[in-house]
């Protein structure tokens, strides 16, 4: 199993570019399954749950090639010879329910192992076979596969308890090819959502609303190959921003879209993180004064990203004062809070709020990555603490961030990936 092996690294400095969004690449590799024809993906970095999902669609008969140097992908699933995904492969990302509403528009029927994923909580699926049954599906439960059908589907009205991002796509996918119009309320808002809905416009969709708690969708009879570049990752990006402040660095963050990252610079600014734009795409992160503490509250888009929820809080164990973090999506998601007590953080959780002591300094030790965001926390900690600390379990954090280890030694870190 490979590690990362991190020494004190302080003042970072450089440049440093972020990737296409893994939360965007997903639903979009998903989409393609609703046209016989070719698409073409650009700005897709070889993360472990891209190569995970397109092997899963290669088993169902698709065509894929993926060139991982120009990081472009190339899919044509003109012949789906199979509807039931691999158990194994399909039982360790959350992504793989994803294909669900393309195999539903397209195919009528689906057989879908429940998700897997990073174990931050509860992340039913009700809200996704919710939608499924209002647009005329019926789907029923056993030996932990979800068996779904459908002989047409037909536009309605569905109302999201929660705004899910998962599942508002994954009925998105499924209404562009149904009759009639289905509308979507209490949507969720993400980047991400616009990210695929301009995905599947470019197809031939008719939708509306995206970016809004209202989408509507108006089915068509067919849609087509497309070609599209993916939006850039907005927790990469917000990674990077916590790597320049903890290590008291001076880095400037490559393609970013400043608009995705509004919560996350706010929160740097309360800290007195200071941040400047140098060009469109282009931010610049540093330090200047004495840094403080601060109150967040992880929420849906506008909200405050709940994928940046561990960043912030190595950040804030290392800034003098006391901080409070409070969770309101996932309510599991404190597990490397553990970890990071074990390099010396003072962080007391109760329920869904974590109250943190800053400290003078945190100490290298051995740590394990729990989860993805959780992972790329410890990462962060690491470069500010005194001495080596060893991160196992790193194929969390590579579900997420390419060569996160290469892209941060560029910018001056003691970081190395040993088997």
């Amino acid at each position: 199993m490979a590690k990362f092996i991190i020494g004190t690294s302080k003042g970072l400095k450089g440049n440093v570019c972020a990737g296409g969004c893994k939360n965007a690449i997903l639903p979009i590799i998903a989409a393609t399954l609703l046209t016989e024809e070719e698409c073409i993906i650009h700005s897709v970095p070889p993360l472990s749950d891209v190569i995970a999902l397109c092997s899963m669609l290669c088993d169902m008969g698709v065509s894929i090639q993926f060139d991982e140097k120009k990081e472009s992908i190339q899919i044509k699933a003109q012949n789906i010879t199979k509807l039931k995904t691999d158990y194994e492969k399909a039982g360790k990302m959350r992504a793989s329910f994803l294909i669900m509403g393309a195999l539903l528009a397209r195919c009528g029927e689906a057989i879908i192992p429940l998700p897997g994923g990073c174990p931050i909580g509860s992340r039913p699926v009700d809200l996704h076979l919710k939608g499924f049954s209002a647009l005329g599906a019926k789907s029923q439960q056993s030996h932990g596969f979800i068996h779904i059908t459908s002989k047409k589907l037909q536009g309605d009205k569905i109302y999201l308890d929660f705004p899910s991002v998962g599942a508002t796509e994954n009925i998105m996918i499924a209404a562009t090819l149904a009759k009639g119009v289905t509308t979507i309320v209490n949507a969720a808002a993400e980047p991400e959502i616009i990210d695929l809905a301009e995905f599947l416009k470019k197809m031939g969709a008719n939708i509306t609303g995206e970016g809004t708690n209202t989408i509507t969708i108006t089915g068509v009879k067919k849609l087509f190959g497309a070609e599209h570049t993916v939006m850039p990752d907005r927790i990469e990006a917000g990674t990077f921003m916590i790597a320049a402040a903890i290590t008291k660095g001076d880095v400037v963050v490559e393609h970013v879209r400043e608009k995705d990252l509004k919560p996350i610079l706010a929160k740097l600014s309360e800290a007195n993180v200071k941040t400047q734009k140098l060009d469109e795409n282009v931010l610049r992160v540093y330090t200047t004064t004495k840094l403080q503490p601060i109150s967040l509250k992880t929420m849906p888009f506008p909200g405050f990203p709940t994928d940046m929820q561990a960043p912030f809080m190595s950040l804030l164990s290392v800034i003098k004062g006391t901080s409070m973090i409070t969770e309101t999506v996932f309510e599991n998601r404190f597990l490397h809070a553990g970890e990071l007590q074990r390099m010396g953080a003072k962080i007391n959780i109760e329920s869904r709020s974590a109250i943190i002591e800053g400290v003078d300094k945190l100490t290298g030790t051995q740590v394990k990555a729990t989860d993805l965001r959780g992972g790329a926390g410890l990462i962060l900690s690491a470069l500010a603490a005194e001495g080596k600390t060893e991160i196992s379990d790193i194929y969390h954090i590579e579900r997420g961030y390419y060569e996160i280890e290469k892209k941060l030694t560029k910018l001056g870190a003691d970081i190395q990936k040993v088997e």
